[in-house]
């Protein structure tokens, strides 16, 4: 099986223009030293489906241009154990930035694994806004994330120690130094509009059609 191949030539509209697939794809990327039948076929069903929908495109626009970040993880989801995070930015309407990864570290708790998700979004988030701040020649001004997790988002805003979160790695505490320097504020959103919920599990298809559209992909006919 040229399984290698085949998640090559997923991967790449995955990274341009289909973040849609990302969580499939990623899950299957795991699978490349030692395919099975199974990540075969679910590979095949991949192509099968961007090549049934290739006339979604992303598309950008929206009454304000206003750069937006939405971040998700999924505790434990995975037989690894290894809690996968997503996240995207929204210049308006369209996705401009996207991911979905598998965490380095176990997670003893729901909270935990959202607070590094939020450290992984926050890191893509710093950079869009000087990014985008260079360009239109603005003062760079607070970039917003929005997580479905209230304890994450209280850890993120809470510079405190706390006997339960010190043995998370001080890299994930990166959020709390850019929340307290007014770089990112972090605020609540409920799952059901938390896109980012597509980057970390698999969905039901109403809801992966909301989630696609959230994207901003769409038809162009």
């Amino acid at each position: 099986m040229p399984y290698s191949e085949a998640i090559g030539s997923v991967l790449w509209p995955v990274v341009v223009s289909r973040p849609d697939a990302a969580y499939a794809v990623g899950v299957l990327s795991q699978f490349i030293q030692n395919p099975g039948q199974a990540h075969w076929e679910g590979v095949k069903r991949i192509i099968n489906y961007l090549g049934t929908t290739k006339d979604l495109w992303l598309t950008f626009g929206g009454k304000e241009a206003v750069v937006e970040g939405f971040c998700d993880a999924d505790w434990a989801g995975q037989k690894h154990r290894h809690s996968i995070s997503g996240f995207s930015f929204h210049f308006g309407v369209g996705a401009i930035s996207w991911s979905s990864k598998k965490q380095n570290m176990v997670s003893l708790s729901s909270t935990e694994a959202e607070y590094v998700g939020q450290t992984h979004a926050a890191k893509e988030g710093i950079w869009l806004r000087s990014f985008i701040s260079e360009v239109r020649g603005e003062e760079e001004k607070p970039l917003t994330i929005s997580c479905n997790n209230q304890g994450a988002i209280t850890l993120a805003k809470d510079n405190k120690f706390h006997s339960r979160t010190k043995h998370i790695d001080l890299r994930y505490h990166f959020i709390r130094e850019a929340v307290e320097d007014g770089k990112i504020k972090v605020k609540y959103i409920p799952t059901d509009d938390n896109v980012s919920d597509i980057f970390t599990k698999a969905l039901a298809r109403p809801k992966f059609q909301k989630m696609v559209e959230l994207l901003g992909l769409r038809k162009t006919r």
